[in-house]
């Protein structure tokens, strides 16, 4: 058994493959502890996993410049205190190995440290977003510094001091890889759900031939009720069936469905895109490849991560669907929708991709690598 510590940065869609990852290590015999955000230990909890809050991850915010959302976020994860816990709790903890999120510096820049076999996981494209990593770094670095602390390591250094980074994406589907960097291994997106995750139960009957419209915008950081509701509103006069998932960003009695969609909270989105003709999305990866997975186009609106622009423009790209700006009305979201629904070829396109995913394991994959990595470090016998 190897005892294994995540540092991790529960934000978005870090946090649902992350726990798919811990499961399969969990079930070949190994221990896994998260040090997250106090927020997101109950779903850790939830799946039968440890987690240790983060007591000091927001002790420096009153230091870091308001900007909104982005405020808390670049304290936890650039605070000389969460450094310093960090420390402690791994002193304490006397992890074997150590799993941590990419953009997660104050993690990552004492790693070495540590002198632990130690695996950096990027959870949506690298190679294709390499410059939108670099900017939202660079974000977080700069409001580090108006906080009053020291610079970070440069971006690209901190992660090509650990052992090995896994992309829980598709190399087929990435950018050609930079020249060094080796230790990269792609292992395909890890799809599992969270136990909130519940079945969803679709109202309409099997036998009924109406297209149904999977509308998700599952990040919180995203955005609230308005712009759902916007896209409800466009969905709202379309021969469709509409399930919704909001993903607990907002209350539903903030929204007002109309008589084509059905919402709820959460919901596992396998047996919907099954059955779907068309996803309506923010463009975050985990929802992406689920798409893809399932040859199911997408009508795009990216949010605020730093990933779902570019994502946005991958799905152009390929043909698998249509890219909105993050301000898109109603109209736009709804000439879109109609144009994929009428013209096969966006589904001929995602299903061209669906054969570059539905294959691959990510979890299975990178628990491949993280015991790969470890074995590597054990001491001679």
């Amino acid at each position: 058994m190897t005892k294994y510590l995540w540092l991790c940065h529960s934000g978005g869609g870090n946090l649902p493959p992350s726990l798919g990852v811990a499961r399969e290590l969990r079930d070949r015999g190994h221990e896994v502890a998260f040090l997250l955000k106090p927020e997101s230990v109950g779903r850790v909890e939830a799946e039968g996993l440890r987690a240790i809050p983060l007591e000091d991850a927001y002790t420096r915010l009153d230091a870091y410049p308001p900007m909104g959302p982005i405020t808390p976020t670049a304290c936890m994860l650039t605070s000389p205190d969460v450094t310093a816990e960090i420390e402690r709790v791994v002193a304490a903890e006397v992890p074997d190995a150590l799993m941590i999120d990419a953009m997660f510096p104050a993690a990552l820049s004492v790693s070495a440290g540590f002198g632990l076999p130690t695996t950096v996981f990027c959870h949506t494209f690298l190679w294709r977003q390499i410059d939108a990593w670099q900017g939202i770094f660079d974000k977080l670095s700069a409001m580090r510094a108006k906080a009053g602390f020291e610079p970070l390591p440069d971006m690209r250094t901190l992660w090509m001091a650990q052992d090995r980074m896994i992309v829980t994406s598709v190399a087929a589907l990435d950018d050609a890889p930079l020249p060094g960097w080796d230790h990269v291994r792609h292992v395909g997106p890890v799809l599992d759900n969270e136990a909130r995750a519940t079945d969803a139960e679709l109202p309409w009957p099997e036998d009924d031939q109406t297209p149904i419209v999977l509308l998700s915008f599952t990040t919180t950081e995203l955005a609230g009720a308005d712009k759902f509701q916007t896209a409800l509103d466009a969905l709202a006069d379309l021969p469709v069936h509409v399930m919704a998932t909001t993903g607990g960003a907002f209350e539903l009695n903030e929204i007002t469905a109309p008589a084509n969609a059905h919402v709820v909270s959460y919901a596992d989105h396998e047996p919907v895109l099954k059955r779907a003709a068309l996803t309506v999305t923010h463009g975050g990866h985990g929802t992406m490849m689920r798409a893809l997975k399932h040859g199911v186009p997408m009508v795009v609106i990216p949010g605020f991560p730093h990933d779902q622009v570019p994502n946005a423009a991958a799905i152009r790209k390929w043909g698998a669907g249509i890219a909105l700006p993050g301000d898109a009305d109603a109209a736009a979201i709804r000439a879109a929708a109609q144009e994929i629904l009428a013209d096969p070829a966006y589904r001929a396109e995602a299903r061209a991709c669906a054969e570059t995913v539905a294959a691959l394991d990510g979890a299975r994959a990178a628990a491949d690598e993280i015991e790969a990595v470890a074995i590597t470090h054990a001491p001679a016998a």
